[in-house]
């Protein structure tokens, strides 16, 4: 049975749920503004035991500054508070780009599963091949436009007609006003991190069997269209000649596949893992 735990003697309160059991353990990862319940639908079957947290600054976890070796010391906070031991990483996004930095960090780590965590969507112009450079910057130019919309968004107050869009657990009080976390610090430390804007380069240095992800149509919400598609062109180039630790596969979904399709990510991980 599910429960929650919150981790209160480490650098930042960690929230997480630990859905129990003797299978081998599972450590989920949400993605950037997502929190542990990102996984709800997602069920690996018997054999596993599944444990979500709210990553620093998410959710119900305690804010921290954005730096990615502290964010992997939270990781070993959970694995060490609940004794995982050794625990498959399956991360979503920003968390698939943390389950790579965590085998990076632990090359005796059974295995990661990188779900779309490859790379930002805004990002640099050689990495949207064959489109019209003139498209293409006015395309990267727009996304940039709407990404920073939304950062300045997430440091005002959230009006009521829009606090039906964040998972409740995301919402905080402060002042009299509700605000959506993360806030826009930690967005804007995020989005021009190296790691962020394009992780297949570590990705290389994985030594641990990896299963990567990646979707075949336009994010649901966001821009689509001819840059994404080249954008996914680029993602394919770039993960061509890979070590043969790392499988790829694509999914016939969007970005937010972990939730447009839960019964086929946890067929592709479960399938994945006794392979």
């Amino acid at each position: 049975m599910a429960h929650d735990v919150t981790i209160s003697d480490h650098a930042v309160p960690l929230a997480l749920r630990d859905q129990g059991g003797d299978g081998r353990p599972v450590l989920l990862l949400h993605g950037l503004g997502g929190t542990l319940e990102a996984w709800d639908a997602l069920d690996l079957g018997p054999g596993h035991r599944t444990v979500a947290l709210d990553l620093r600054g998410h959710g119900r976890s305690g804010d921290g500054p954005w730096e990615w070796e502290s964010v992997l010391d939270d990781l070993e906070a959970v694995v060490k508070h609940l004794g995982l031991a050794d625990p498959v990483v399956v991360g979503h996004s920003l968390g698939g780009m943390l389950a790579v930095l965590w085998a990076r960090r632990h090359p005796e780590c059974p295995a990661i599963v990188n779900l779309d965590g490859l790379r930002s969507a805004e990002n640099d112009p050689a990495n949207y091949p064959g489109m019209d450079p003139a498209a293409r910057e006015e395309a990267l130019a727009q996304l940039r436009a709407v990404f920073d919309a939304q950062a300045a968004s997430m440091g005002q107050p959230l009006p009521d007609e829009l606090r039906p869009m964040f998972p409740a657990r995301a919402l905080v009080e402060r002042d009299g006003a509700v605000y959506a976390r993360p806030g826009a610090d930690l967005l804007e430390a995020v989005r021009h991190t190296p790691e962020f804007r394009d992780t297949i380069p570590l990705l290389r240095e994985v030594t641990c069997p990896a299963l990567v992800v990646i979707p075949t149509q336009d994010p649901p919400g966001m821009m689509g269209g001819e840059l994404m598609a080249a954008f996914r062109r680029g993602v394919r180039r770039d993960l061509a000649g890979l070590p043969g630790n790392i499988q790829v596969t694509e999914l016939a979904a969007g970005h937010t596949m972990v939730t447009e399709r839960p019964e086929a990510v946890a067929a592709l991980i479960t399938d994945w893992l006794r392979s």
